[in-house]
């Protein structure tokens, strides 16, 4: 397939034009409910589990849910142009950089139409120039508190400029590795660097290929259809643009070099260099070619056998970071790190009953279909209005159907539990009596991100103490790439989790990915209790608990610190023994 073929855009570049629709609606002052609709037809494509391309071709579009008449000619013209009239007539009257403003935390569609129209700004360096000058300190509708805010949303914008969610990368190196392996002049193909070593956000994409005809495969590499650019090539190896914009690289070695390749080429620096370092300290040298004592290559056919070589025992790659990995290894006390078919259930799924887009019954046929042996079913609460929270009758509706569903899906366990609200004084939304009648309760924060450092400790561990917790939800309460954690002392909060015998969650979902990884040992250390939960909000989502296990991997942890690694019983006993 080329690059202009029909049916080759994807969910993500269709709901990206809606979306910044939906924006331009806004920006121009267009009924609000015109642009609401586009911004939910985004959200259920992004969603659909369909393929877009056969339903597109089956015209099948209007069974998306919100895609009617007029969307459904507009979805399928940008499925099959890679563009929308409407779109661009919108975009006519703006420079090419004033969507870019809409990603800078604190500055929605409203306010920067006030910026064109009032001050004509219409590029970021524009906006940053402007606050610089104190342009908007006296500007109607902006004031000071939200010139300083915009600024340091611009250098949020600025440090992240260039990086992507690991998800979205996976998506598209999985596709770059399959269309690689079909290849006939293809022997071993892996992907390296940030990505093989799960870390959550990445520059790039990096794989390595082993080839008798080194030329031959670079070649098929640049001409595979989601490559838009040609960075640079040469005859072992190419840098490319996709379309999606993430750069790739691909470095093509022989058989015998491919396991030096791809242990060098994964990373990260800092453990290359401590390797390096520590096969010189053997008399060897150890770089991307191979080990070697002298001039003469010491044979190794995998990692495995390398790190061996070296006097270790083989070292994962989500660990390579030169973070105390090296001297595990040597003293073989390196952990076994937890894996995804070692997590009996899943908890932190949300439903329709408040902000999800699958039903209970969704959800838990899903659940099933994965094999999980229970799963937590966990809406909002009331003070999230914004997400529908359950009213206390919503609370015994919603329980009585799950009552009823449980005697259909005997196989797998369904836990009545909820997402409290930690409130400003850190006590969780509802009574003590509507607590109890929950299996477990997730506490999280969803507003007031801007207490002081102790005000928000205090706030945490508070909510800690209380003895119908079971998991701190979204730890820290960063989403990455668009807002940084609230001020919290982490350390104090897992020591406070590990003392009251409360978990803290891994939140799964791509654009969290929390508690990070960097405290992840330290939970270890202390005796904290951690979750691996998808924070689901479809049935499709459930899938997403890969990233968490991920994480968990690079936090050094095994299943014994994993709560969902234990039986439906033993998870529920943990729960119910803090009350």
């Amino acid at each position: 397939m080329s690059k202009t073929d029909p049916f080759y855009r994807g969910k993500k570049q269709v709901s990206e034009i809606l979306e910044e629709i939906a924006a331009l609606l806004q920006i121009k002052g267009e009924n609000p409910f015109k642009s609401r609709a586009y911004t939910n037809a985004a959200r259920a494509i992004r969603t659909t589990q369909e393929d877009l391309t056969q339903l597109v071709t089956s015209g099948r579009l209007q069974e998306i849910k919100g895609v009617g008449g007029a969307l459904e000619e507009k979805i399928a013209e940008i499925v099959t142009t890679g563009q929308c009239k409407y779109h661009q007539e919108l975009r006519a009257p703006y420079p090419p950089g004033f969507m870019e403003m809409l990603k800078i935390p604190g500055l929605g569609t409203g306010k920067m139409r006030v910026l064109w129209e009032k001050l004509g700004i219409s590029t970021i360096g524009e906006l940053e120039y402007a606050c610089n000058e104190n342009r908007l300190a006296l500007l109607e509708g902006f004031g000071e508190k939200t010139q300083q805010k915009i600024l340091k949303g611009i250098d949020y914008i600025k440090r992240h400029r260039g990086q992507y969610l690991s998800n979205f990368a996976l998506r598209e190196a999985t596709a770059l590795l399959e269309s690689l392996g079909e290849s006939p002049d293809a022997r071993q193909v892996s992907l390296a660097g940030s990505l093989r070593r799960r870390n959550e956000i990445v520059k790039d994409i990096n794989i390595i290929a082993s080839s008798p005809d080194p030329r031959a495969l670079v070649t098929h590499f640049v001409a595979l259809p989601q490559i838009e650019a040609i960075v640079e090539q040469d005859e072992t190896r190419a840098t490319v643009t996709l379309i999606s914009g993430i750069k790739s690289d691909l470095q093509v070695v022989s058989e015998k070099e491919f396991p030096y390749a791809l242990r060098y080429f994964t990373g990260s620096k800092e453990h290359n260099a401590a390797m390096s370092r520590r096969a010189e300290n053997m008399g060897l040298k150890l770089d991307q070619r191979g080990l070697f004592r002298g001039d003469d290559l010491v044979s190794c056919r995998n990692e495995d056998e390398l790190f061996a070589r070296l006097g270790l025992a083989d070292i994962p790659p989500e660990l390579r970071e030169d973070m105390g990995e090296i001297e595990a290894a040597e003293k073989n006390s390196l952990p076994g790190l937890v894996t995804e078919d070692e997590l009996q259930g899943i908890l932190h799924c949300h439903s329709t009953y408040s902000d999800g887009t699958g039903t209970l019954e969704e959800m838990i046929v899903a659940a099933v279909r994965l094999g999980y042996k229970y799963i937590g079913i966990s809406d909002h609460s009331k003070s999230a209005f914004y997400a529908r929270g359950l009213s206390e009758s919503d609370i015994a509706r919603q329980q009585e159907e799950i009552a009823g569903i449980q005697k259909r899906f005997p196989e797998i366990r369904i836990f009545k539990g909820i997402e409290s609200d930690i409130l400003a004084d850190g006590s969780l939304d509802y009574d003590r009596s509507t607590l109890a009648a929950f299996d477990f309760v997730i506490g999280s924060i969803h507003s007031r991100f801007n207490m002081t450092e102790p005000e928000m400790t205090a706030r945490v561990i508070r909510a800690i103490e209380n003895p119908f917790l079971t998991v701190l939800g979204h730890p820290t309460g960063r989403l990455l790439l668009s807002r940084d954690s609230y001020p919290l002392d982490v350390r104090k909060v897992i020591d406070a989790a590990a003392a009251n015998h409360a978990a803290v969650e891994i939140n799964a979902h791509p654009h969290r990915l929390e508690l990070d990884w960097r405290f992840g040992r330290y939970a270890a250390e202390k005796g904290a209790m951690l979750s691996v939960n998808p924070d689901a909000h479809n049935p499709a989502a459930l899938s997403d608990v890969n990233y968490g296990i991920g994480i968990a991997r690079k936090s050094w942890l095994g299943r014994a610190q994993i709560l969902n690694c234990r039986d439906a019983d033993g998870f529920l006993q943990f729960s119910l023994s803090r009350r």
